[in-house]
């Protein structure tokens, strides 16, 4: 968190403790006690998501990630909270969503969730041979133990499985 404050650091740590309680409204009280002068630091605009999130709120969600991105560009979470809330803020969410991870995929060529965001994808989208590109990808970045235990819970890999257990 540098540059806040301790005072504004205080009240992002204080918000994130809310969240693990499961409580966002307490969450969202005490980060709208940050100074109007840190309130678009990227330390705040990132609990400001995580908290949209808890709460389904994904128009809010994307207008926090389009934040994120236009003030911390090379931050890959505001490309990737922009694609998680528009697949579920716009009609034909998942082709919303995929467009910018894939366009800006190559400035993050070590992010594993910009792999395994666009794993799941493509498979959602029936485009098989590119997600099973993306998850060997994702493989070489988590290790094949943590994607397995990743991609056997996620739905989203559901029509990958089978292939999944030969990685």
């Amino acid at each position: 968190m540098k540059g806040l404050e301790p005072s504004d650091m205080h009240c992002v740590l204080a918000a994130s403790g809310w969240l693990d309680l499961k409580n966002p409204s307490e969450a969202r009280n005490e980060l709208d006690q940050v100074s109007v002068e840190a309130r678009n630091h990227p330390d705040v605009l990132e609990m400001s998501w995580m908290i949209f999130e808890s709460l389904g709120d994904w128009a809010g969600a994307l207008a926090v990630a389009r934040e994120i991105i236009q003030r911390a560009p090379d931050q890959p979470s505001g490309w990737l909270h922009q694609s998680y809330a528009l697949r579920r803020v716009a009609k034909d969410g998942l082709q919303h969503a995929i467009k910018p991870l894939l366009a800006t995929a190559h400035l993050f060529p070590d992010e594993p969730l910009f792999a395994y965001n666009l794993a799941c994808y493509q498979t959602q989208l029936g485009h098989l041979t590119e997600a099973w590109d993306w998850l060997l990808k994702a493989k070489s970045l988590l290790g094949k133990k943590t994607l397995l235990k990743l991609a056997l819970a996620d739905p989203d890999l559901e029509p990958m499985k089978d292939r999944l257990r030969t990685i």
